[in-house]
Protein backbone atom coordinates (compact mmCIF):
# COMPACT_ATOMS: atom_id res chain seq x y z
CA UNK A 1 0.00 0.00 0.00
CA UNK A 2 1.51 3.51 -0.94
CA UNK A 3 2.21 6.03 1.97
CA UNK A 4 -0.03 8.82 2.16
CA UNK A 5 3.09 10.89 1.53
CA UNK A 6 2.97 9.58 -1.96
CA UNK A 7 -0.66 9.99 -2.74
CA UNK A 8 -0.38 13.14 -1.24
CA UNK A 9 -0.99 16.11 -4.15
CA UNK A 10 -1.07 19.40 -4.09
CA UNK A 11 -3.87 21.84 -4.02
CA UNK A 12 -2.41 23.94 -7.21
CA UNK A 13 -2.04 20.36 -9.21
CA UNK A 14 -6.18 20.68 -9.22
CA UNK A 15 -5.90 24.26 -10.58
CA UNK A 16 -4.92 22.50 -14.33
CA UNK A 17 -6.42 24.92 -16.96
CA UNK A 18 -9.29 23.01 -19.18
CA UNK A 19 -7.48 20.43 -21.97
CA UNK A 20 -6.31 23.19 -24.89
CA UNK A 21 -8.50 23.25 -27.53
CA UNK A 22 -10.67 20.22 -26.19
CA UNK A 23 -14.14 19.30 -24.25
CA UNK A 24 -13.33 18.15 -20.29
CA UNK A 25 -15.02 16.20 -17.83
CA UNK A 26 -13.82 15.67 -14.39
CA UNK A 27 -12.53 12.36 -13.06
CA UNK A 28 -16.08 11.23 -12.10
CA UNK A 29 -17.69 10.86 -15.15
CA UNK A 30 -15.18 8.63 -16.79
CA UNK A 31 -15.19 5.03 -18.31
CA UNK A 32 -16.95 2.43 -16.11
CA UNK A 33 -18.74 5.22 -14.42
CA UNK A 34 -22.00 4.34 -12.01
CA UNK A 35 -25.12 7.21 -12.31
CA UNK A 36 -27.42 7.37 -9.94
CA UNK A 37 -30.81 5.86 -11.12
CA UNK A 38 -34.44 7.64 -10.45
CA UNK A 39 -33.21 11.25 -9.70
CA UNK A 40 -32.25 13.60 -12.21
CA UNK A 41 -28.29 13.46 -13.09
CA UNK A 42 -26.09 16.93 -13.70
CA UNK A 43 -23.15 16.10 -15.91
CA UNK A 44 -20.75 19.00 -16.37
CA UNK A 45 -17.79 20.06 -17.37
CA UNK A 46 -15.14 22.58 -19.62
CA UNK A 47 -14.37 23.63 -23.06
CA UNK A 48 -14.48 26.69 -24.89
CA UNK A 49 -15.69 30.07 -23.64
CA UNK A 50 -19.65 30.54 -25.13
CA UNK A 51 -19.49 27.30 -27.57
CA UNK A 52 -22.42 25.03 -27.30
CA UNK A 53 -22.29 21.17 -25.93
CA UNK A 54 -24.19 18.85 -25.90
CA UNK A 55 -24.41 15.38 -23.96
CA UNK A 56 -26.12 12.14 -25.23
CA UNK A 57 -26.98 9.19 -22.77
CA UNK A 58 -29.68 6.73 -22.65
CA UNK A 59 -31.36 8.18 -25.40
CA UNK A 60 -31.48 11.54 -23.87
CA UNK A 61 -29.23 14.21 -25.37
CA UNK A 62 -29.41 18.02 -23.65
CA UNK A 63 -27.55 20.56 -24.26
CA UNK A 64 -25.90 24.05 -22.81
CA UNK A 65 -23.77 26.98 -23.49
CA UNK A 66 -19.95 27.27 -21.59
CA UNK A 67 -20.25 30.56 -19.68
CA UNK A 68 -17.11 32.94 -20.02
CA UNK A 69 -14.75 30.84 -17.86
CA UNK A 70 -15.83 27.86 -20.22
CA UNK A 71 -17.59 26.04 -17.40
CA UNK A 72 -20.94 23.96 -18.82
CA UNK A 73 -23.49 21.65 -17.31
CA UNK A 74 -26.22 20.08 -18.06
CA UNK A 75 -29.45 17.69 -16.43
CA UNK A 76 -29.98 14.49 -17.17
CA UNK A 77 -33.41 13.51 -16.60
CA UNK A 78 -34.12 10.59 -14.14
CA UNK A 79 -32.35 7.48 -15.26
CA UNK A 80 -33.69 3.41 -14.88
CA UNK A 81 -31.68 1.37 -13.49
CA UNK A 82 -29.34 -0.23 -16.33
CA UNK A 83 -26.27 -3.15 -15.54
CA UNK A 84 -25.37 -2.73 -19.39
CA UNK A 85 -22.58 -0.46 -20.25
CA UNK A 86 -23.57 2.71 -22.13
CA UNK A 87 -21.77 5.13 -24.02
CA UNK A 88 -21.93 8.70 -22.61
CA UNK A 89 -20.82 11.14 -25.01
CA UNK A 90 -20.23 15.02 -25.04
CA UNK A 91 -19.26 17.26 -28.11
CA UNK A 92 -18.43 20.83 -28.40
CA UNK A 93 -19.29 22.61 -31.62
CA UNK A 94 -15.82 24.15 -31.35
CA UNK A 95 -13.88 22.17 -29.23
CA UNK A 96 -14.54 17.77 -30.46
CA UNK A 97 -15.94 15.14 -28.59
CA UNK A 98 -15.65 13.07 -25.68
CA UNK A 99 -16.03 9.59 -24.96
CA UNK A 100 -16.86 7.81 -22.18
CA UNK A 101 -17.50 3.82 -22.33
CA UNK A 102 -19.03 1.62 -20.16
CA UNK A 103 -21.46 3.57 -18.03
CA UNK A 104 -23.84 2.24 -15.68
CA UNK A 105 -26.72 3.55 -14.08
CA UNK A 106 -27.46 1.90 -10.05
CA UNK A 107 -27.33 2.92 -6.56
CA UNK A 108 -23.90 5.09 -5.62
CA UNK A 109 -22.64 5.88 -2.13
CA UNK A 110 -19.67 7.85 -0.82
CA UNK A 111 -17.56 6.29 1.45
CA UNK A 112 -15.88 8.14 3.40
CA UNK A 113 -13.72 9.11 6.73
CA UNK A 114 -10.25 7.89 7.87
CA UNK A 115 -8.28 4.13 7.66
CA UNK A 116 -10.68 2.05 9.01
CA UNK A 117 -12.82 3.23 5.73
CA UNK A 118 -9.52 3.70 3.79
CA UNK A 119 -8.31 -0.28 5.15
CA UNK A 120 -8.00 -2.41 2.04
CA UNK A 121 -9.99 -5.87 1.26
CA UNK A 122 -6.41 -6.88 0.82
CA UNK A 123 -5.64 -7.07 4.43
CA UNK A 124 -9.10 -8.07 5.83
CA UNK A 125 -9.72 -11.57 7.65
CA UNK A 126 -11.54 -13.16 4.27
CA UNK A 127 -9.03 -11.68 1.73
CA UNK A 128 -7.63 -15.07 0.91
CA UNK A 129 -11.34 -15.89 0.25
CA UNK A 130 -13.44 -13.08 -0.79
CA UNK A 131 -10.77 -11.75 -3.80
CA UNK A 132 -10.92 -14.56 -5.53
CA UNK A 133 -14.27 -14.49 -5.80
CA UNK A 134 -14.67 -10.74 -6.54
CA UNK A 135 -16.42 -11.11 -9.48
CA UNK A 136 -18.70 -8.52 -9.70
CA UNK A 137 -19.17 -6.80 -13.16
CA UNK A 138 -22.31 -4.63 -11.83
CA UNK A 139 -20.26 -3.39 -8.57
CA UNK A 140 -17.42 -0.53 -9.34
CA UNK A 141 -15.45 1.13 -6.84
CA UNK A 142 -14.01 5.30 -7.56
CA UNK A 143 -10.42 5.74 -5.86
CA UNK A 144 -10.44 9.20 -5.77
CA UNK A 145 -6.70 10.59 -4.81
CA UNK A 146 -5.62 11.83 -1.35
CA UNK A 147 -5.37 15.55 -2.37
CA UNK A 148 -5.50 18.44 0.21
CA UNK A 149 -6.05 22.29 -0.78
CA UNK A 150 -6.14 25.67 0.39
CA UNK A 151 -9.60 26.15 -1.34
CA UNK A 152 -12.70 24.44 -2.82
CA UNK A 153 -11.19 22.56 -6.08
CA UNK A 154 -13.28 21.36 -8.83
CA UNK A 155 -11.40 18.77 -10.01
CA UNK A 156 -10.08 15.95 -8.23
CA UNK A 157 -7.75 12.97 -10.02
CA UNK A 158 -8.66 9.00 -9.37
CA UNK A 159 -10.31 6.36 -11.34
CA UNK A 160 -13.61 4.29 -11.47
CA UNK A 161 -12.49 0.54 -10.88
CA UNK A 162 -14.54 -2.52 -12.31
CA UNK A 163 -15.00 -5.14 -9.07
CA UNK A 164 -12.11 -8.29 -10.16
CA UNK A 165 -10.06 -10.57 -8.54
CA UNK A 166 -7.13 -8.28 -10.21
CA UNK A 167 -8.77 -4.96 -8.65
CA UNK A 168 -11.09 -5.83 -5.77
CA UNK A 169 -7.42 -6.05 -3.41
CA UNK A 170 -6.92 -2.09 -3.16
CA UNK A 171 -11.26 -1.09 -3.03
CA UNK A 172 -12.62 0.11 0.62
CA UNK A 173 -13.08 -3.20 2.22
CA UNK A 174 -16.30 -1.80 4.22
CA UNK A 175 -17.46 0.08 0.88
CA UNK A 176 -17.05 -3.37 -1.23
CA UNK A 177 -19.00 -5.08 1.69
CA UNK A 178 -21.76 -2.59 2.18
CA UNK A 179 -21.89 -2.91 -2.33
CA UNK A 180 -22.16 -6.59 -2.05
CA UNK A 181 -25.25 -6.19 0.31
CA UNK A 182 -27.19 -3.84 -1.67
CA UNK A 183 -25.90 -5.80 -4.90
CA UNK A 184 -27.36 -8.78 -3.83
CA UNK A 185 -30.72 -7.98 -2.37
CA UNK A 186 -31.54 -4.30 -4.72
CA UNK A 187 -30.47 -6.25 -7.98
CA UNK A 188 -28.81 -3.28 -9.79
CA UNK A 189 -25.34 -1.63 -10.25
CA UNK A 190 -23.54 -0.07 -7.11
CA UNK A 191 -21.27 2.55 -7.16
CA UNK A 192 -19.54 3.03 -4.20
CA UNK A 193 -16.99 6.87 -4.11
CA UNK A 194 -13.91 5.98 -1.41
CA UNK A 195 -13.12 9.21 -0.34
CA UNK A 196 -10.85 8.05 2.77
CA UNK A 197 -7.80 8.85 4.24
CA UNK A 198 -6.27 7.49 7.09
CA UNK A 199 -5.35 9.14 10.28
CA UNK A 200 -7.24 12.32 9.42
CA UNK A 201 -10.00 14.18 11.69
CA UNK A 202 -13.91 14.99 10.83
CA UNK A 203 -13.06 18.93 10.53
CA UNK A 204 -10.59 18.16 7.45
CA UNK A 205 -13.64 17.31 5.56
CA UNK A 206 -15.55 19.85 6.85
CA UNK A 207 -16.21 23.15 4.71
CA UNK A 208 -15.18 26.44 5.91
CA UNK A 209 -18.04 27.80 5.76
CA UNK A 210 -20.13 25.30 8.13
CA UNK A 211 -17.34 25.55 10.47
CA UNK A 212 -17.94 29.02 11.03
CA UNK A 213 -21.14 28.70 11.82
CA UNK A 214 -20.18 27.02 15.65
CA UNK A 215 -17.93 28.25 18.12
CA UNK A 216 -16.35 24.87 18.08
CA UNK A 217 -15.71 25.14 14.29
CA UNK A 218 -14.20 28.80 14.85
CA UNK A 219 -12.25 27.73 17.34
CA UNK A 220 -10.10 25.07 15.18
CA UNK A 221 -10.16 27.49 12.29
CA UNK A 222 -8.12 30.47 14.31
CA UNK A 223 -6.13 27.94 15.63
CA UNK A 224 -5.32 27.11 11.93
CA UNK A 225 -4.84 30.76 10.88
CA UNK A 226 -2.55 30.94 13.99
CA UNK A 227 -0.06 28.44 12.54
CA UNK A 228 -0.54 30.08 8.91
CA UNK A 229 0.78 33.36 10.23
CA UNK A 230 3.63 31.87 12.29
CA UNK A 231 4.73 29.22 9.45
CA UNK A 232 7.99 30.61 7.40
CA UNK A 233 8.33 28.48 4.36
CA UNK A 234 12.00 29.74 4.09
CA UNK A 235 13.12 28.77 7.21
CA UNK A 236 10.91 25.53 7.22
CA UNK A 237 13.12 24.08 3.71
CA UNK A 238 16.39 25.33 5.19
CA UNK A 239 15.18 22.88 8.60
CA UNK A 240 14.13 20.13 6.20
CA UNK A 241 17.86 20.16 4.12
CA UNK A 242 19.51 19.86 7.66
CA UNK A 243 17.43 16.96 8.61
CA UNK A 244 16.98 15.37 5.01
CA UNK A 245 21.26 16.02 5.27
CA UNK A 246 21.64 14.10 8.45
CA UNK A 247 19.48 11.25 7.46
CA UNK A 248 21.37 10.66 4.60
CA UNK A 249 24.99 10.47 6.79
CA UNK A 250 23.06 8.40 8.99
CA UNK A 251 21.76 5.93 6.29
CA UNK A 252 25.28 5.78 4.63
CA UNK A 253 27.26 4.95 7.68
CA UNK A 254 24.15 1.85 8.61
CA UNK A 255 24.80 0.84 4.97
CA UNK A 256 29.31 0.81 5.43
CA UNK A 257 28.76 -1.30 8.50
CA UNK A 258 29.65 -4.48 7.90
CA UNK A 259 28.74 -6.11 11.63
CA UNK A 260 24.45 -6.61 11.04
CA UNK A 261 24.65 -5.98 15.04
CA UNK A 262 26.00 -2.83 15.13
CA UNK A 263 23.14 -1.65 12.21
CA UNK A 264 20.94 0.91 13.67
CA UNK A 265 17.04 1.07 13.12
CA UNK A 266 16.64 4.41 11.22
CA UNK A 267 13.79 7.30 11.72
CA UNK A 268 12.12 7.74 8.72
CA UNK A 269 13.08 9.90 6.13
CA UNK A 270 12.18 13.32 6.97
CA UNK A 271 8.96 14.74 5.09
CA UNK A 272 9.38 18.21 3.30
CA UNK A 273 7.11 20.89 4.85
CA UNK A 274 4.13 22.20 3.27
CA UNK A 275 1.96 24.95 4.43
CA UNK A 276 -0.45 24.27 7.35
CA UNK A 277 -3.19 24.60 5.11
CA UNK A 278 -2.72 22.23 2.80
CA UNK A 279 -2.34 19.52 5.71
CA UNK A 280 -4.96 17.22 5.35
CA UNK A 281 -4.90 16.93 9.44
CA UNK A 282 -6.33 20.50 9.49
CA UNK A 283 -10.08 21.68 9.10
CA UNK A 284 -11.56 21.50 5.56
CA UNK A 285 -8.04 20.88 4.02
CA UNK A 286 -9.55 17.30 2.67
CA UNK A 287 -13.24 19.18 1.93
CA UNK A 288 -11.73 21.47 -0.23
CA UNK A 289 -9.52 18.84 -2.81
CA UNK A 290 -11.40 15.85 -1.88
CA UNK A 291 -15.12 16.37 -1.31
CA UNK A 292 -15.91 19.82 -2.97
CA UNK A 293 -15.13 17.90 -6.38
CA UNK A 294 -17.99 15.76 -6.02
CA UNK A 295 -20.69 18.12 -5.08
CA UNK A 296 -24.02 17.80 -7.30
CA UNK A 297 -22.32 14.03 -8.58
CA UNK A 298 -25.99 12.68 -8.15
CA UNK A 299 -25.60 9.81 -5.17
CA UNK A 300 -28.37 8.01 -3.17
CA UNK A 301 -25.94 9.00 0.45
CA UNK A 302 -23.08 8.66 2.46
CA UNK A 303 -21.57 5.98 4.64
CA UNK A 304 -18.50 6.62 7.06
CA UNK A 305 -15.80 5.55 9.55
CA UNK A 306 -14.26 7.63 11.52
CA UNK A 307 -14.08 9.24 14.74
CA UNK A 308 -10.34 7.46 15.92
CA UNK A 309 -8.53 10.91 15.00
CA UNK A 310 -10.74 12.89 17.15
CA UNK A 311 -10.88 10.29 20.35
CA UNK A 312 -9.91 12.75 23.31
CA UNK A 313 -12.08 15.51 22.05
CA UNK A 314 -15.68 13.73 22.77
CA UNK A 315 -16.96 16.88 23.31
CA UNK A 316 -16.38 19.12 20.66
CA UNK A 317 -17.24 16.26 18.26
CA UNK A 318 -20.88 16.76 19.57
CA UNK A 319 -20.70 19.60 17.53
CA UNK A 320 -18.07 18.67 14.89
CA UNK A 321 -19.45 15.34 13.53
CA UNK A 322 -22.86 16.79 13.26
CA UNK A 323 -22.01 19.94 11.07
CA UNK A 324 -20.21 17.43 8.76
CA UNK A 325 -22.98 15.64 7.78
CA UNK A 326 -25.32 18.95 7.64
CA UNK A 327 -22.37 20.23 5.45
CA UNK A 328 -23.03 17.55 2.86
CA UNK A 329 -26.53 17.81 2.73
CA UNK A 330 -26.45 21.65 2.04
CA UNK A 331 -24.09 21.08 -0.52
CA UNK A 332 -25.67 18.71 -1.93
CA UNK A 333 -29.26 20.49 -1.45
CA UNK A 334 -30.61 17.01 -0.34
CA UNK A 335 -31.05 15.34 2.39
CA UNK A 336 -28.38 12.92 2.15
CA UNK A 337 -28.96 9.66 4.12
CA UNK A 338 -25.80 9.39 6.01
CA UNK A 339 -24.63 5.50 8.15
CA UNK A 340 -22.00 6.02 10.16
CA UNK A 341 -19.78 3.26 12.38
CA UNK A 342 -19.48 3.44 15.56
CA UNK A 343 -15.54 3.04 16.77
CA UNK A 344 -14.62 -0.73 18.13
CA UNK A 345 -13.59 -2.06 20.98
CA UNK A 346 -10.04 -1.42 21.39
CA UNK A 347 -7.12 -1.67 24.11
CA UNK A 348 -6.58 -3.98 27.00
CA UNK A 349 -10.42 -4.34 29.00
CA UNK A 350 -11.04 -2.80 32.27
CA UNK A 351 -12.05 -4.45 35.68
CA UNK A 352 -13.22 -1.41 37.60
CA UNK A 353 -16.42 0.31 37.34
CA UNK A 354 -16.20 4.33 37.09
CA UNK A 355 -13.44 4.07 34.71
CA UNK A 356 -12.79 7.20 32.65
CA UNK A 357 -12.33 6.88 28.84
CA UNK A 358 -11.88 9.42 26.09
CA UNK A 359 -12.77 6.11 23.90
CA UNK A 360 -15.65 5.66 25.45
CA UNK A 361 -16.80 9.75 25.15
CA UNK A 362 -16.31 9.40 21.40
CA UNK A 363 -18.50 6.29 20.77
CA UNK A 364 -21.45 8.35 22.96
CA UNK A 365 -20.90 11.35 20.94
CA UNK A 366 -21.16 9.16 17.60
CA UNK A 367 -24.42 7.77 19.12
CA UNK A 368 -25.67 11.05 19.86
CA UNK A 369 -25.69 12.10 16.35
CA UNK A 370 -28.37 9.63 15.73
CA UNK A 371 -30.33 13.04 16.31
CA UNK A 372 -30.13 13.80 12.85
CA UNK A 373 -32.88 12.41 10.61
CA UNK A 374 -32.07 9.81 8.37
CA UNK A 375 -28.80 9.00 10.20
CA UNK A 376 -27.94 5.42 11.27
CA UNK A 377 -25.15 3.70 13.09
CA UNK A 378 -23.47 0.50 13.15
CA UNK A 379 -21.90 -0.80 16.64
CA UNK A 380 -18.75 -2.99 16.41
CA UNK A 381 -18.32 -3.03 20.13
CA UNK A 382 -17.78 -6.77 19.51
CA UNK A 383 -15.46 -7.37 16.44
CA UNK A 384 -12.96 -4.66 17.69
CA UNK A 385 -8.80 -6.35 18.87
CA UNK A 386 -7.20 -4.60 22.00
CA UNK A 387 -3.94 -3.87 19.96
CA UNK A 388 -5.25 -3.35 17.00
CA UNK A 389 -6.77 -0.25 16.13
CA UNK A 390 -7.92 -1.63 12.36
CA UNK A 391 -10.08 -4.64 13.05
CA UNK A 392 -9.65 -7.25 10.22
CA UNK A 393 -13.39 -8.28 10.19
CA UNK A 394 -14.74 -5.83 7.92
CA UNK A 395 -17.52 -7.94 6.28
CA UNK A 396 -19.82 -7.28 9.45
CA UNK A 397 -19.18 -3.68 9.76
CA UNK A 398 -20.26 -3.34 5.64
CA UNK A 399 -22.64 -5.78 6.27
CA UNK A 400 -24.29 -3.61 9.25
CA UNK A 401 -24.05 -0.49 7.38
CA UNK A 402 -26.14 -2.07 4.71
CA UNK A 403 -29.02 -3.10 6.94
CA UNK A 404 -29.75 0.81 7.66
CA UNK A 405 -29.44 1.64 3.74
CA UNK A 406 -32.03 -1.92 2.86
CA UNK A 407 -34.40 -0.74 5.92
CA UNK A 408 -34.37 2.78 5.02
CA UNK A 409 -33.50 3.34 1.10
CA UNK A 410 -34.93 0.03 -0.60
CA UNK A 411 -37.90 -0.73 1.81
CA UNK A 412 -36.67 -4.21 2.99
CA UNK A 413 -39.26 -4.84 5.77
CA UNK A 414 -37.35 -7.55 7.81
CA UNK A 415 -34.14 -6.29 7.66
CA UNK A 416 -33.26 -5.48 11.66
CA UNK A 417 -31.45 -2.52 11.50
CA UNK A 418 -29.14 -2.61 14.81
CA UNK A 419 -28.56 -3.67 18.15
CA UNK A 420 -30.58 -1.95 21.20
CA UNK A 421 -29.95 1.71 21.43
CA UNK A 422 -30.55 3.19 24.76
CA UNK A 423 -33.93 5.30 24.30
CA UNK A 424 -34.98 6.11 28.60
CA UNK A 425 -34.91 4.68 31.82
CA UNK A 426 -36.90 5.17 34.72
CA UNK A 427 -36.48 4.48 38.80
CA UNK A 428 -38.26 1.85 40.37
CA UNK A 429 -37.57 2.32 43.72
CA UNK A 430 -34.31 0.49 43.97
CA UNK A 431 -34.01 -0.39 40.64
CA UNK A 432 -33.48 1.73 37.09
CA UNK A 433 -35.67 -0.09 34.18
CA UNK A 434 -33.57 0.91 30.46
CA UNK A 435 -35.80 0.86 27.49
CA UNK A 436 -34.65 0.65 24.21
CA UNK A 437 -35.06 0.98 20.82
CA UNK A 438 -34.84 -2.08 17.89
CA UNK A 439 -34.87 -4.62 21.36
CA UNK A 440 -37.19 -7.20 19.89
CA UNK A 441 -35.87 -10.62 21.32
CA UNK A 442 -33.61 -9.25 23.61
CA UNK A 443 -31.23 -11.42 25.23
CA UNK A 444 -27.18 -12.07 25.46
CA UNK A 445 -24.92 -13.31 23.17
CA UNK A 446 -23.66 -16.23 25.67
CA UNK A 447 -26.44 -17.23 27.87
CA UNK A 448 -25.52 -15.16 30.61
CA UNK A 449 -26.65 -12.47 32.63
CA UNK A 450 -26.14 -9.47 31.24
CA UNK A 451 -22.91 -7.69 31.92
CA UNK A 452 -20.89 -4.42 31.82
CA UNK A 453 -23.89 -2.56 33.77
CA UNK A 454 -22.98 0.14 35.96
CA UNK A 455 -25.19 2.11 38.63
CA UNK A 456 -24.55 4.82 40.64
CA UNK A 457 -26.47 7.44 43.54
CA UNK A 458 -26.76 11.09 44.29
CA UNK A 459 -22.95 10.30 45.47
CA UNK A 460 -22.01 9.65 41.52
CA UNK A 461 -20.08 6.43 42.63
CA UNK A 462 -20.09 4.17 39.98
CA UNK A 463 -20.77 0.24 41.23
CA UNK A 464 -21.04 -2.85 39.15
CA UNK A 465 -24.87 -3.43 38.83
CA UNK A 466 -27.07 -6.46 38.69
CA UNK A 467 -28.87 -6.62 35.45
CA UNK A 468 -31.89 -8.62 34.25
CA UNK A 469 -34.09 -8.78 30.95
CA UNK A 470 -37.57 -7.98 31.43
CA UNK A 471 -38.96 -7.94 27.92
CA UNK A 472 -37.51 -5.04 25.56
CA UNK A 473 -35.94 -3.08 29.34
CA UNK A 474 -33.07 -4.16 31.19
CA UNK A 475 -33.91 -3.84 35.76
CA UNK A 476 -30.25 -3.00 36.60
CA UNK A 477 -29.78 -2.64 40.63
CA UNK A 478 -26.88 -3.20 43.23
CA UNK A 479 -27.00 -3.64 47.23
CA UNK A 480 -24.44 -0.96 47.73
CA UNK A 481 -27.33 1.48 45.70
CA UNK A 482 -30.41 1.88 47.66
CA UNK A 483 -31.32 4.83 45.80
CA UNK A 484 -30.59 5.13 41.79
CA UNK A 485 -29.78 7.77 40.19
CA UNK A 486 -27.67 6.60 37.15
CA UNK A 487 -27.12 3.88 35.01
CA UNK A 488 -24.31 3.28 32.39
CA UNK A 489 -23.45 0.51 29.71
CA UNK A 490 -19.88 -0.88 28.37
CA UNK A 491 -18.57 2.57 29.45
CA UNK A 492 -14.95 2.01 28.70
CA UNK A 493 -12.89 1.71 25.81
CA UNK A 494 -12.85 -2.63 25.46
CA UNK A 495 -15.98 -3.33 27.61
CA UNK A 496 -15.19 -6.88 28.06
CA UNK A 497 -18.55 -8.41 29.44
CA UNK A 498 -20.87 -6.53 27.24
CA UNK A 499 -23.15 -9.00 26.17
CA UNK A 500 -26.89 -7.66 25.49
CA UNK A 501 -27.98 -8.19 21.85
CA UNK A 502 -31.25 -8.50 20.42
CA UNK A 503 -33.20 -11.21 18.75
CA UNK A 504 -30.75 -11.04 15.20
CA UNK A 505 -27.91 -11.06 17.67
CA UNK A 506 -26.89 -7.21 16.84
CA UNK A 507 -24.61 -5.98 20.17
CA UNK A 508 -26.28 -3.19 21.83
CA UNK A 509 -24.59 0.80 21.86
CA UNK A 510 -22.74 1.91 24.87
CA UNK A 511 -24.82 4.46 26.94
CA UNK A 512 -24.90 7.12 30.14
CA UNK A 513 -28.61 8.31 31.91
CA UNK A 514 -25.87 11.07 33.84
CA UNK A 515 -25.23 14.51 32.34
CA UNK A 516 -22.23 14.53 34.95
CA UNK A 517 -18.72 15.78 33.56
CA UNK A 518 -16.49 13.43 33.08
CA UNK A 519 -13.07 13.73 34.22
CA UNK A 520 -11.84 13.98 30.18
CA UNK A 521 -13.75 16.61 29.19
CA UNK A 522 -12.22 19.63 28.54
Amino acid sequence: MKSDRALFVFSALCLVAPTAGGIELPAMFSHHAVLQREEAVPVWGWGKPGEAVSVTFAGQSKRATADDNGNWRVELDALKASAKGQLLEVEGAESGRVRVEDVLVGEVWMASGQSNMQWALSSTARAKEDIPAANHPGIRMFLTDLVTAASPQSRVGGAWNVTTPQNAGKFSAVGYYFALNLHAEVGVPVGIVRTAWGGKPSEAFTSRETLMSKPEGRALLQKLEAEVKRFDLGKAEAEYEKKLAAWEKARKANRAEKDPAKRKKLPRRPRKPSPPALSPNRPMSIYNGMIHPWVGYAMRGAIWYQGESNAGRAKEYETIFPLLILDWRKRWEKELPFYFVQLANFRMPTSKPGEASSWAELQNAQRLTLRLPKTGMAVINDIGAAKDIHPRNKKDVGERLARWALANEYGSKDVVVSGPLYRAFKIDGSKARIFFDHAKGLKTRDGREPGRFEIAGKDKVWHWGKAVIDGEAVLVSSEEVSEPVAVRYAWASNPEGANLVNGAGLPASLFRTDNWKLSTER
